[in-house]
């Protein structure tokens, strides 16, 4: 079982697949629910613009969204009709189809290969770049996709004020390697009165844990909470939750996991690797339930 845990969180599986041309592009497989030939499409008047239509699924009615327009590239060609695909992702509990002009196969490689988009690239909608013989796969972030497709409700309670007074001048610790993500949670934060520092993935935010308890007699005299994405390069969610339980002079910190992926096992992964709690779903009210929890929790 250890072993299995290990490999899950360093190793990442891709399926590769096209946008009108050769040039290849990736999600995580860990994210697709299935895939299917172009369906029958019925179109939704006033939607999005990157909206193609609507299909009907086992009785489930799924947006499609062009993936191409939604990176700011031209539409998927008519031409490919035969050969495109609908990739049905499914993450934060919510079911959505991507068009592409065609799927190819997957890949295996590890984290630490996936290097930072180079300069140029399709704009934040890029989260990283893996090399694949004499070709850069971009690794399209999907949740990016989906905001700038849907808005997102970020409306937030006022927290208590014997809470905040609690947390005072200390921050909660932000780490997500996608900016959409990040932001929404900093500005969750913020509408409830809370500072807070972020960090773009599990190492980065190793070094500024390490950074800021300097000078302090605990770690939660200056960051009791740490709020962190699960899948990231360089190092995952599990493995910083791992890094931090593994050093007392870190011993107190709430950590709060979240994931855009179903599942209770990653649930029984938090849970293995030390974290107090797990957040499926994004969402502002659920966020800051678990934030008053963690603010309850360094109280008592």
């Amino acid at each position: 079982m250890h072993t299995e845990t290990k490999t899950s969180t360093t190793r990442l599986e891709l399926l590769l697949f096209r946008l009108n041309n050769k040039q290849h592009f990736g999600i995580n497989v860990l994210k697709v629910k299935e895939i299917i030939s172009r369906p029958a499409l019925t179109q939704i008047p006033q939607s999005n613009a990157n909206i193609v239509g609507v299909a009907e699924l086992r009785g489930q009615t799924i947006p499609v969204i062009d993936l191409a327009t939604a990176i700011g590239r031209a539409p998927i060609s008519k031409e490919t009709s035969d050969e495109q695909k609908v990739i049905i992702a499914e993450f934060s509990r919510n079911t959505q189809g991507f068009l592409v002009s065609g799927v190819d196969r997957i890949v295996v490689r590890d984290w630490k290969d996936v290097l930072p988009p180079p300069g140029g690239v399709s704009g934040s909608f890029i989260t990283g770049v893996i090399r694949l013989e004499n070709e850069l796969v971009q690794l399209v972030d999907v949740e990016q996709v989906m905001h700038g497709v849907s808005s997102t409700n970020m409306g937030a309670e006022t927290l208590d004020q014997a809470l905040l007074d609690c947390l005072g001048e200390r921050n909660i610790l932000v780490v997500d390697d996608s900016a959409v993500a990040r932001n929404q949670t900093c500005r969750i934060l913020e509408q409830l009165g809370i500072k807070n520092v972020s960090a773009r993935d599990g190492k980065e935010a190793l070094e500024l844990i390490k950074e800021l308890a300097q000078g302090h007699n605990k770690i939660t005299d200056c960051l009791p909470i740490i709020i962190s994405d699960i899948e990231m390069p360089e190092m995952d969610g599990y493995q910083l939750t791992k890094e931090i339980r593994s050093n007392p002079d870190f011993e107190g910190v709430y950590i709060l996991l979240h994931t855009s992926l179903d599942g209770r096992v990653n649930a029984e992964h938090a849970q293995a690797a030390g974290a107090n709690q797990i957040l499926t779903k994004f969402e502002a009210d659920l966020l800051t339930e678990e934030i008053i929890k963690g603010l309850k929790h360094i109280a008592a």
